[in-house]
């Protein structure tokens, strides 16, 4: 997902975005106020099959025996 996009999805939940703010940042600020624990990219496995910020985040899944989704790779 663009920066852009993030930033459009913060807007909508009323999260303020501040110049200079990364996308990790103001991924885990919408993870916050959503309830959610903020571990976008804070976190090299992911119990979590239905998170809209997965393959922005490539932690290894869980859910398949250390599966990694189709079209990702860890850097």
């Amino acid at each position: 997902m663009k920066m852009q996009e993030v930033i459009t999805i913060a807007k909508e939940k009323n999260i303020p975005y501040k110049f200079g703010m990364s996308k990790a940042e103001l991924v885990q600020a919408i993870q916050r106020q959503e309830g959610y624990t903020a571990c976008f990219r804070r976190q090299e496995a992911c119990k979590e099959k239905e998170c809209l910020w997965l393959n922005d985040c490539k932690p290894k899944c869980l859910w398949l025996d250390d599966c990694v989704p189709a079209g990702m790779q860890f850097s």
